[in-house]
């Protein structure tokens, strides 16, 4: 069973399975922002969408907070190039840099 879970004392968003971590999004706050810098899925269970399912968590999370994304992580700013519905989180003047 996959469990999609915001570690506020990490400054991470986290997927577990079985109950044990596989991947994480880090976030920092960043005035009326959240800086996505780095995700990482544990080796061995890339291939799984679990990356997918942790940047969708992330974003729907920062959506609900209200605040704009940075992605500063390759794999987040695919990830919203793919899901163009989340381009509206990242600042309209930052969007060329992530190529949004």
């Amino acid at each position: 069973m996959t469990e999609l879970r915001k570690n506020d004392e990490k400054s991470r968003y986290e997927i577990l399975q079985g109950g044990q971590v596989v991947g994480f999004a880090e976030f920092r706050p960043v005035r009326d922002a959240v800086m996505l810098p780095h995700t990482e899925i544990e080796q061995g269970h890339e291939g799984e969408g679990l990356g997918s399912q942790l940047a969708k968590f992330a974003l729907d999370n920062v959506k609900t907070e209200g605040k704009r994304v940075i992605p500063m992580c390759p794999f987040i700013a695919g990830y919203i190039r793919r899901h163009p519905e989340y381009t509206e989180l990242v600042h309209p003047q930052q969007r060329g840099v992530f190529k949004l």
